[in-house]
């Protein structure tokens, strides 16, 4: 098994680097990949399309609802207008 690189970052260009790493030192930084590659090396890792939870979308559509508001909604999360109705309907009482 090999070890850890034990390199000097400043001499490492990202154009030393596999395809991944390469891509992603040139977004992040050859320190950022080297932290990555330490930690993570050998394993396949899965990027989720969506960047936060549903429970915090939702919290934050309700938040931000203003009574007219649901396409503004929509357009800001990525979620169809149906969609933000529901969560709307499920999360705010409209007896009130």
């Amino acid at each position: 098994m090999r070890g850890e690189i034990m390199m000097d970052p400043k001499t490492i260009k990202g154009e030393y680097l596999n395809s991944a790493y390469s891509e992603l030192a040139n977004l992040i930084g050859i320190d950022a990949v080297l932290k990555i590659h330490s930690t993570y090396r050998g394993q396949q890792i899965f990027f989720p399309v969506d960047l936060f939870s549903k429970d915090f979308i939702k919290k934050q559509i309700i938040e931000e609802y203003n009574g007219y508001n649901v396409r503004q909604l929509a357009s800001k999360y990525g979620y169809t207008e149906k969609w933000i109705k529901k969560i709307l309907k499920e999360n705010i009482d409209t007896n009130e």
